[in-house]
């Protein structure tokens, strides 16, 4: 027996005293009505009408299970306002870089209204990221992986102090939201203190953000700074983003980054050599359709936009490295 639908007949023939007119409201036909009252009366043991009189009329047993009855329908309704609203909040939770520009990312939420979909982004470490979308409480997110298997290359370089302007004042942001001349790649090596008697200062140390203090990444960074002769500690990760951002725009460190995150603090910025320093993202999601990951186009689009990231094609993927299937390397992160 479906309880809630026989409580709802039960419920709408107290209020309507009549069965047609209880049957009307609930949409269903009249002889249907009758049985579910009848089944509900056997259920419980006892009559809920009395249909001796023209009039039909509520038994003592019936007044006495009504305020019961209720209870239970209106507890049923906020269950399902509760369910539905977790869904479609959950429909809308997208997790994303915390180093995200405010600007893209606002053009992400008005392409989710424009959409029909409020979007909430939720600026997360990458662990955290793969946690939400398993355990459900986001439906779309960024997930980190090597950039040689990588949906999206985003390059990595070193963020510094902007270089003096001839008042002795440092330059900032471009206006109007341009950008300066991308600087040289930067080899490891570079950076490395010269033997002899002229030696250049010491080493600036270089920070890493939470976004690029993966295992795998910080493996690669580590490995390839030893290889390089950089002196142990020199690459540390980064404190307080505020602090930090003081700290490279004085020239006191230099910051591993993205392109955007550089300018849009007014950091000169110069990309790494070595691309397999870079980060790479895929899109990680809970809607599945026939087996298929299911990202839509728009959100790819601003999403690739929001991180500063570029498709990552076979021409874009470092020599000898082997592209794997969409569908690999997402079961890769279970």
């Amino acid at each position: 027996m479906d309880l809630l639908a026989h409580l709802e007949a039960y419920v709408a023939v107290v209020d309507e005293s009549s069965f047609s007119r209880a049957a009307d409201r609930l949409g269903i036909a009249q002889p249907l009505l009758s049985r579910r009252i009848k089944t509900l009366e056997a259920h419980f043991g006892g009559s809920l009408f009395d249909r001796s009189r023209r009039r039909i009329t509520t038994t003592e047993f019936g007044v006495l299970l009504l305020p019961y009855a209720q209870d239970v329908l209106d507890r049923a309704q906020r269950l399902r306002h509760v369910a539905r609203s977790a869904r479609d909040a959950a429909a809308g939770a997208v997790g994303v870089p915390a180093d995200c520009g405010p600007a893209a990312l606002a053009r992400v939420m008005r392409a989710g209204a424009e959409h029909g979909t409020t979007l909430r982004l939720h600026e997360l470490p990458p662990e955290e990221r793969l946690v939400g979308l398993a355990d459900g409480s986001l439906t779309h997110a960024l997930l980190r992986v090597p950039p040689e298997h990588a949906a999206l290359r985003v390059p990595l370089g070193l963020a510094s102090a902007p270089p003096d302007e001839p008042d002795g004042t440092r330059t900032g942001p471009v206006e109007g939201g341009g950008q300066r001349p991308r600087s040289r790649a930067v080899h490891l090596e570079d950076l490395r203190p010269a033997r002899g008697r002229l030696r250049r200062p010491a080493a600036v140390p270089i920070l890493t953000m939470v976004e690029d203090q993966v295992p795998y990444a910080q493996d690669r960074l580590a490995r390839a700074a030893a290889r390089a002769g950089l002196p142990e500690g020199l690459i540390r990760p980064a404190g307080p983003t505020a602090t930090v951002l003081a700290e490279t725009l004085a020239g006191r460190v230099t910051l591993l980054c993205a392109e955007p995150y550089a300018r849009l603090h007014g950091a000169s910025w110069a990309p790494l050599a070595d691309a397999l320093l870079h980060r790479g993202y895929d899109f990680g999601t809970t809607r599945r359709q026939e087996g298929v990951t299911n990202v839509p186009d728009w959100l790819v689009t601003l999403l690739t936009a929001a991180v500063g990231a570029a498709r990552n094609t076979p021409a874009a993927q470092p020599p000898g490295t082997r592209r794997q299937d969409a569908s690999a390397r997402l079961a890769a992160h279970g």
